[in-house]
């Protein structure tokens, strides 16, 4: 460099200032306000990415409720339906009802023969038309009908939706409610059966004869567009008529107008063939259509009239991927280009009828607020460039009379340092420090006297830690290795080589591999070639067994990484360890034969606990059943008292048996998680009172006193299985009568906590020590009362607790030594279950004397003695012992019911029930399946087969009998 190049210091610092210190900071400024623009930017992006999956899941979510909301509604209407066309088979078989005065007086007959009803007076509209020619139509059914308008006024008034409910029979008669002048609005030769799609109810249409909806039509009683839900009314197996409740489109769209759809979206239904059954205003411009509301019911009492075919989704453009996905799902989200804007549109299948309710949600909307506060940031940081340009003209004219005061300041002291390095550099270990008032300067002129000591030193540092890393590698992995592809060979360390007996530290390939395992050696070389591939990973790492000089082997775990390749990216070199895992190969295999140990095991209990369920409840049922049938002819002799009393205590023992191996069988498969449960909303209140109701004999038996606490509060719901929580609560008042206190108190309530609702059972007995409670639920532990002469088994707490944990719960006590227990079950809160109305047949019992042929199919010949005396003055039981003597008896006779069991000496009993079930005489007849297994796969197998109820031995008799008297009686 020549003098000329040469700046002075207070140029040289100016510059220093402004490139290490201005210019960054401005450029430092710069890229922070340009990140805060980015990011704002970035995060207004991710809000629109988070507000659409967003909006995404809370339309799917929205879709579904909603559509629930109206698939539990159009439940509903069904079930009204149903009830209705109950009712009209009861009025139409019902000849006795007379009608009163005033449903004669008002109707009439026109003078072309229209038998009709001509006033109001709150009844339905009654209307028999001329194409029925007068001396054929059935007058008395019409005015018999009159029975059904009060059932139908209360329909109509109840459900909102209903705008009307009639009944068309197959002869033109039509009856409906609310009233309206039938003869202004019907033409007096109206055929009715070629309306209402009468059709969709017959045999062929309707083979299951339950309610189905119809298209939206013009209706001919003039309101207007309606939907109807029809189902036929047969008599016999003659289609008498058909019943329907109509749903105007405008009900419809008032219903879907209140759902709440967000960002300020609308609904609409559409039906299964795509049709747009309810289009509110809101979804008018979006679609391009008007919805109607002029009605021509001139030509809709000519013939069924349809909503126009504008109305289908497949003619709007940009619905094609909407309508693919919605034949592919039965609800979902689908972005789509509707009313030239795009929306968002989720739809949701109604399980009842097929429709579609749609939600339909203008994206813009969704993403308004969003983009106007990324607007708000950008002003913010254009605001911001401003300020900072004016602070650094500002800041720029400082830094420059400050570099002229420090260039002053630096220049001799840096001088004189400058002339000690130059003595240093001739040799000189001490050169005199320059006069200088900064300490910084000071110091430094000192460590430059140090400079050549400090190099010293430093080198001597650097060799004594690569020693300490050379040892610490060596005693912590089992050996280094270090490959050379050039000449195919491998160097490793001599403790590796010490360990192994090699000849020497560096081998060839071919050398090495002789003592790899020969199922190894396949990987390790593919391992090999991997490493020369310049497309794979620098990283690698193989387990192979390597055999010692005695042939024994150990697992190694080889790790490397490629430390240099070519020009060409070839591997020239690699290194790595050998770490010996011999003991963790040794502890994996242990635990593999230890997991399938416990399998074995575990699978042996399960056909030890099958084999025990056959082979105990068996010769239960015998003992059970001839001790009942002993008690019940001994109870009505004085003189076989005492025979009597021995056969109680022969039941109640076989009962407890019983019991035992039920909680055994119910613990052991709440062990093994085999336990199936059917979680459901149930009503505490109920629940409690029939409990106590069930326990109410025993204790007013002891002379004790129970408090139910079941106000008269709206319903209160748990998520449980009904009949496993009954069971929980019956063994937790069973504990409270058994160690009450002489003429103590029981109570048993409910109260709500934050993570559910407790339900509880106190009682006034003796309570638990500390030393009890903590045995309490462990099983077959009674707390010391084994010897005593309460019965009991010790597993009933257990097993409770298990199934309390099964259904999501948990279970507890508290209890004080003389004070008395609570033990107490919390499950999680329910909402209130949909409610079904379902129809009840009457049961029909046969008189003794007409004995019905039952068959049993019973191998143990004690079994079927009981099951043959237990109906004996009800039935005639005729017994076969095998499946083949079963097939002949039902090939030749047809029983009016057959007591099945599922395991007999060649084959299952199933098979008769599948034969049954296959032939058509005997499809109808009904099987009770009585069985020792209680494996409820086999039961509900049995039941998906057609069997109508099933009794596991040993068998009450009682309740054999009520079921055995159901049966028959549906038979007969």
């Amino acid at each position: 460099m020549t003098p000329a190049t040469l700046k002075p210091l207070r140029r040289w610092i100016w510059r220093a200032f402004l490139q290490s210190a201005l210019i960054p900071l401005v450029l430092v400024e710069s890229v922070l306000i340009g990140v805060y623009l980015y990011t704002n930017e970035s995060i207004r992006e991710a809000q629109v990415g988070y507000l659409q999956s967003s909006a995404l899941e809370n339309l799917d979510r929205a879709v579904r409720r909603e559509g629930q909301v109206i698939d539990g509604r159009l439940r509903a209407i069904e079930a009204q339906v149903s009830i209705y066309r109950d009712a009209v088979g009861e009025a139409l078989q019902d000849r006795r009802f007379q009608p009163d005065e005033l449903e004669h007086m008002r109707h009439a007959s026109t003078a072309d023969g229209v038998f009709h009803s001509r006033s109001d007076d709150g009844r339905a509209a009654s209307f028999y038309a001329a194409s029925t020619p007068p001396e054929q139509q059935d007058r008395d059914k019409a005015l018999r009908l009159s029975r059904l308008d009060p059932l139908m006024r209360s329909i109509q008034q109840t459900d909102p939706l209903v705008a009307a409910i009639y009944f068309n029979s197959w002869d033109s008669y039509n009856r409906i409610y609310p009233y309206f002048d039938v003869l202004q609005q019907y033409p007096h030769d109206m055929v009715i059966p070629q309306y209402n799609f009468y059709y969709l109810a017959d045999a062929k249409h309707n083979p299951s004869r339950g309610p189905v909806w119809t298209e939206v039509y013009l209706d001919p009683a003039g309101l207007g567009w309606t939907m109807s839900a029809i189902a036929p009314v047969y008599r016999d197996e003659k289609l008498e008529g058909v019943v329907g409740l109509d749903v105007t489109v405008g009900q419809m769209l008032s219903e879907i107008g209140s759902l709440q759809v967000p960002w300020q979206g609308y609904a609409l239904l559409v039906g299964s063939d795509n049709e747009i059954m309810a289009l509110p205003a809101a979804g008018e411009k979006d679609f391009g259509l008007r919805e109607l509301t002029d009605y021509s019911y001139a030509e809709a009492v000519r013939r069924e009239v349809l909503k126009p075919a504008d109305f289908k989704l497949d003619r709007q453009p940009g619905l094609q991927t909407l309508l693919t996905a919605m034949n592919g799902q039965r609800h979902g989200v689908q972005e789509v280009q509707l009313g030239g804007r795009s929306q968002l549109m989720a739809w949701s299948e109604v399980p009842q009828t097929r429709w579609r309710l749609l939600l339909v949600v203008d994206e813009a909307n969704i993403f308004r607020e969003t983009n106007g506060l990324a607007e708000q940031y950008q002003a913010i940081g254009y605001l911001l460039i401003a300020g900072l340009v004016f602070f650094y003209l500002l800041f720029g004219s400082w830094m420059w009379l400050r570099s002229r005061r420090l260039s002053n300041q630096l220049a001799e002291p840096i001088s004189g340092i400058v002339e000690m390095m130059r003595s240093l550099a001739a040799g000189e270990r001490k050169p005199q420090p320059p006069p200088t008032s900064i300490r910084e300067l000071a110091e430094m002129a000192e460590e430059v006297q140090h400079a050549g000591l400090q190099l010293q030193l430093s080198e001597q540092g650097r060799e004594e830690v690569q020693r300490t890393l050379e040892l610490v590698l060596e005693s912590t992995t089992e050996s280094l290795w270090e490959v050379e592809a050039a000449s195919l060979s491998i160097c490793i360390s001599e403790r590796f080589v010490r360990r192994f007996g090699l000849r020497d530290s560096c081998l060839p390939f071919a050398e090495f591999n002789q003592r790899v395992h020969p199922d190894d050696l396949p990987r390790v070389r593919h391992m090999r070639l991997s490493m020369a591939d310049e497309t794979h990973a620098d990283f690698f790492e193989a387990e192979y067994r390597y055999a010692d000089a005695q042939g024994r082997y150990a697992w190694l775990l080889s790790r490397g990484k490629v430390i240099e390749r070519d020009a060409e990216g070839r591997v020239l070199r690699a290194a790595g360890t050998h770490v010996d895992v011999t003991r963790l190969k040794q502890v994996q295999e242990e635990l593999r034969r230890a997991s399938l140990e416990a399998q074995a095991a575990s699978q042996a209990k399960s056909r030890f606990l099958s084999s025990m369920s056959h082979e105990l409840r068996t010769p239960l049922n015998a003992i059970h059943g001839f001790a009942q049938l002993i008690e019940l002819e001994a109870q009505d002799h004085a003189e076989r008292a005492q025979e009597a009393e021995y056969a109680r205590e022969i039941v109640v023992a076989s009962r407890h048996l019983t019991s035992l191996v039920d909680d055994i069988l119910d613990l052991s498969s709440i062990e093994s998680r085999q336990q199936q449960l059917q979680l459901q909303s149930v009503d505490i209140g109920p629940l409690l009172r029939s409990c106590a109701e069930l326990v109410q004999p025993e204790v007013q038996q002891r002379r004790l006193q129970l408090q139910v606490q079941a106000e008269a509060y709206p319903p209160l719901y748990v998520l449980a299985d009904p009949r496993r929580l009954r069971q929980v609560l019956l063994n937790l008042l069973s504990n409270a009568i058994k160690y009450n206190s002489p003429q103590g108190m029981i109570r048993m309530g409910y109260e709500v906590r934050a993570g559910g609702v407790r339900l509880w059972v106190e009682d006034s007995g003796s309570g638990l020590t500390e030393q009890q409670q903590q045995s309490l639920f462990q099983p077959f532990q009674r707390l010391g009362r084994e010897n005593s002469n309460i019965p009991g088994t010790g597993i009933g707490l257990v097993l409770c607790r298990e199934l309390a944990e099964l259904m999501g719960g948990e279970m507890g006590f508290s209890s004080d030594a003389g004070l008395g227990s609570r033990f107490w079950i919390e499950l999680p809160s329910a909402a209130e279950p949909t409610q079904v109305v379902e129809s009840t047949g009457q049961q029909v019992q046969r008189a003794p004397q007409d004995l019905v042929p039952v068959l049993c199919v019973e191998d143990h010949l004690a079994c079927m003695r009981v099951l043959q005396e237990g109906l004996r003055d009800m039935a005639r039981v005729d017994g076969v012992p095998s499946v083949r003597r079963a097939m002949l008896y039902l090939a030749e006779q047809t029983p009016a019911l057959v007591l099945l069991d599922l395991d007999l000496p060649d084959g299952s009993g199933l098979e008769v029930l599948e034969h049954m079930r296959r032939e058509p005489r005997l499809a109808e007849v009904p099987v009770l399946v009585v069985s020792a297994a209680a494996d409820e796969e086999v039961l509900a197998e049995a039941r998906a087969m057609g069997a109508e109820a099933s009794l596991l031995k040993p068998v009450d008799l009682q309740q054999l009998r009520r079921v055995a008297l159901s049966l028959l009686g549906q038979d007969a």
